[in-house]
């Protein structure tokens, strides 16, 4: 719909795909932030495809930075875009998509003994198969975002999660 808009109107549209954004104040719905509860808690956490997982974890401050960076700069047509090889970030419309991402994944086995050794505690882990129409790996490619902004994600799993799990102590008042 952005596209038409951009093509219809010359409205200048840029689209942001986020990879598995992480940190405090994030969505309860999320691993993080499940699974910090459920150890916690000493409740099992669910672990699907067997742990057999990657994902892109991206720290919220490095979100907020790419898109500080993006703001000043309107989508423009790219002049050298060819429909018969299409690419599918860019337009002959003022259009454009960035990946925002920490551009390298982590196992999600890694990323819970993360959360454990932040916490002190070990999760009780409840292997389940994948979920229908989830993916193994996600990873963002974000060669664009580097190359117009200058900037590439990069904070550490480590580093994000120890931030995130001293607000939720913190915010939630919990005693270890």
């Amino acid at each position: 719909m952005a596209h038409t808009y951009s093509s219809l109107f010359g409205l200048p549209t840029t689209g942001l795909r986020f990879f598995t954004v992480y940190g405090p104040y994030g969505r309860p719905d999320m691993a993080l932030f499940l699974f910090t509860k459920s150890i916690l808690e000493g409740k099992p956490i669910d672990v699907y495809n067997n742990g057999n997982m990657k994902r892109d974890f991206t720290y919220v401050d490095d979100i907020v930075e790419s898109i500080v960076r993006l703001i000043p700069m309107a989508a423009r047509p790219n002049a050298n875009w060819n429909g018969m090889s299409p690419d599918p970030a860019t337009s002959f419309a003022p259009y454009r998509i960035y990946n925002i991402g920490n551009n390298k994944p982590v196992e999600l086995m890694y990323f819970i003994d993360v959360i454990e050794r932040k916490l002190g505690k070990k999760a009780v882990r409840n292997l389940l198969p994948i979920q229908d129409g989830d993916v193994p790996e996600t990873y963002a490619d974000v060669s664009d975002l580097m190359r117009d902004v200058g900037f590439r994600p990069a904070t550490s799993v480590e580093y994000g999660v120890g931030e995130f799990i001293d607000w939720y102590i913190e915010y939630y008042k919990i005693k270890i």
